[in-house]
């Protein structure tokens, strides 16, 4: 059983970059939190420690002043250095200074150094500031100042920071992800080029920088070279094999039908002779080099061209279902020789039990992208678990389907042929009986 493919599975680029991102933001988090631990304690006692100066330097000159300087002294604070001391009256409404650690901090520290009934507020009496409360000589005073005495940029810049440095290191793991992401993708291009035979297209460089990479190139470029030395002997091998063996056959039939005076017997030397020359064309066949030239192609023509010889056959009844305007990217030789192995595995083994006729649907529709091509007998079908085997080379199911001789090859090359051309091929039990043959093609544009 196959498994399920994950939703979440993600190609290497993405996990190799995603990895690299938690990681170098995880360190920027950690190097962030760091630096503002130690920048937290100074700057809270420096602000306190600013603030206060300001207010014992306030108390010190409004104690040591007359009653007339001492008006003038406040006129002067306020309208030079932005410091107004006002009364402190037991109704004024008062926000609290920030809650937050820093600022419990500021206001814990200026405690300290001013004394016990300080207060730190954000504003009085709706009056926007940052407003210390303090007494002198017994009375309660308040003294509003500027709000950039007590700056929060250094956080914000902190923040700037951290998004700077995250923007960089996703940057950085994206160039290293496709650095180690690309010799893997020339590499997985290759072998697909090998797969499909194509030689020539699937060499590697081999003076890589990197040594595993370049040692990898190396073998998979010697490992290619030998395939292709192998796929050249196979073809001569072939060309040697159609030659040797058809001439002899060729020159049997002729000696057969000229020598052997039984009508009977003649017919079913010539026979024999035939199914070894269609045995030894179905071994070509599945032998035949992996490489096609796909092409747009009207399927309904090739179809059309397959039936015209089954159009006199008793045994056989074909229906035909098709979507207009039926284009598909394939080769047409190729193409026909599925179509025309698909009929011929219908007729051998499709027959009805009752009949004696294989009546086959062949019906094809467009879905998005692909061209589906369906063909179903109505014969007895097969076992589940025969539905497998089926396509496998030389593979022989129940009696009941092999009672025609073969060479067991033919659904094992309409599979090969499709896989070639970028499709799939399924086979399944129909509903009732029969087999069907489920074929789905790349669909050409018109």
């Amino acid at each position: 059983m196959s498994r399920l493919r994950s939703p979440w599975r993600l190609s290497l680029f993405w996990r190799t970059f995603f990895l690299l991102a938690l990681l170098l933001i995880g360190s920027i988090l950690a190097w962030l939190q760091t630096l503002r631990s130690l920048e937290f304690e100074p700057r809270a006692i420096q602000t306190a420690q600013q603030m206060a100066s300001l207010v014992n330097l306030s108390r010190a000159a409004l104690i040591h002043s007359d009653s007339i300087a001492r008006v003038s002294l406040i006129k002067t604070m306020t309208e030079q250095e932005s410091v107004r001391i006002v009364p402190r009256e037991p109704g004024d409404r008062f926000e609290p200074f920030e809650r937050d650690a820093l600022g419990q901090r500021i206001a814990q520290e200026l405690s300290a150094r001013l004394g016990p009934g300080t207060e730190l507020a954000n504003s009085v009496n709706e009056e926007e500031g940052l407003w210390v409360g303090f007494a002198i000589d017994g009375d309660n005073y308040w003294m509003r100042t500027n709000r950039d005495r007590f700056n929060r940029t250094a956080g914000r810049t902190w923040i700037v920071w951290l998004i700077t440095a995250a923007a960089l290191s996703l940057a950085g793991a994206a160039l290293i992800a496709r650095l180690i992401n690309r010799p893997l993708k020339e590499l997985s291009f290759a072998a697909s080029r090998v797969r499909e035979g194509d030689f020539d297209a699937s060499t590697l460089d081999e003076t890589v920088a990197t040594s595993e990479i370049r040692a990898v190139n190396i073998g998979f470029n010697r490992m290619s070279q030998k395939l292709a030395k192998i796929e050249q002997d196979r073809a001569i091998m072939l060309a040697g094999i159609s030659h040797d063996l058809r001439t002899p056959l060729a020159r049997l039939r002729l000696e057969t039908e000229l020598s052997v005076t039984d009508d009977e017997a003649r017919a079913n030397m010539a026979a024999d002779i035939t199914q070894l020359d269609a045995i030894i064309g179905k071994f070509l066949d599945y032998a035949r080099p992996d490489k096609v030239q796909l092409t747009t192609v009207a399927l309904p023509q090739v179809l059309e061209t397959c039936l015209f010889g089954y159009r006199n056959r008793t045994d056989m009844r074909i229906n035909l279902d098709l979507d207009e305007g039926l284009l598909v990217l394939a080769d047409p030789v190729e193409l026909a020789r599925v179509i025309n192995n698909l009929l011929e595995n219908a007729g051998r083994y499709g027959k009805s039990v009752d009949t004696g006729v294989a009546v086959l649907d062949i019906a094809a529709k467009t879905r998005d992208k692909w061209i589906l091509i369906r063909v179903r007998d109505h014969g007895i079908g097969v076992s589940e678990a025969q539905l497998d085997n089926l396509t496998k080379p030389f593979y022989r199911g129940e009696a009941a389907r092999t009672a025609a001789n073969g060479a067991g090859l033919g659904l094992a090359i309409v599979e090969k042929i499709v896989l070639r051309m970028g499709g799939t091929f399924v086979l399944s039990n129909a509903p009732g009986s029969g087999l069907v043959a489920n074929i789905k093609l790349q669909r050409a544009s018109p």
